[in-house]
């Protein structure tokens, strides 16, 4: 699929369906979000792939009911959870590059997952000690993010978005596109 078509045509999945993701896609997924920048080509990130359902029930008490991500995780064929070292990255002004680093991944993961024909749910509103607990996190490394994987069983229409004029300026701050 090309770049720019992924970009634009990529949804939130938060239902799929019951088929199995390939070994060799989930791979091809993976090496995309391997291949990301990072500071200093530090490669903060590391990812949890879990398939089993033990494993996805581990970690279902770290998010709320109103969370309309956590219906997601149970039924979808794979869920990976996106994991980072704040140390293994810098530091400037009070940002913590970690999470720009480990972002990065996630979303060169959720387009080449797109591109496979899979679908994605970005989910970052949890209980991290829950999930650290149950998937044996080390201390030092923060759950950045997860997202379940797995064949859309939905469709989903495009959400707004805000035109160029609204985003961006030329030259400086508040001079119109």
């Amino acid at each position: 699929m090309e770049l720019y078509k992924a970009i634009a045509e990529r949804r939130s999945i938060r239902r799929y369906k019951l088929d199995p993701v390939g070994e060799e896609q989930l791979l091809r997924v993976l090496d995309a979000a391997r291949q990301a920048p990072s500071w200093k080509n530090l490669q903060c990130w590391r990812f949890i792939v879990i398939r089993s359902e033990e494993g996805k029930a581990g970690i279902l008490g770290a998010f709320n009911d109103s969370n309309p991500g956590k219906k997601a995780i149970m039924p979808a064929p794979v869920l990976i959870i996106l994991c980072a070292d704040p140390q293994a990255s810098g530091v400037i002004d009070e940002k913590a590059y970690y999470l720009v680093d480990a972002g990065i991944a996630m979303e060169h993961l959720i387009l080449a997952a797109w591109a496979e024909g899979l679908g994605t749910c970005w989910m970052g509103e949890f209980d991290e000690k829950t999930i650290k607990t149950a998937m044996d996190i080390p201390d030092n490394w923060k759950v950045v993010g997860l997202t379940p994987l797995g064949y859309p069983d939905q469709d989903p229409k495009p959400r707004p978005r805000k035109s160029l004029e609204e985003i961006c300026f030329r030259e400086k701050w508040g001079h119109p596109w």
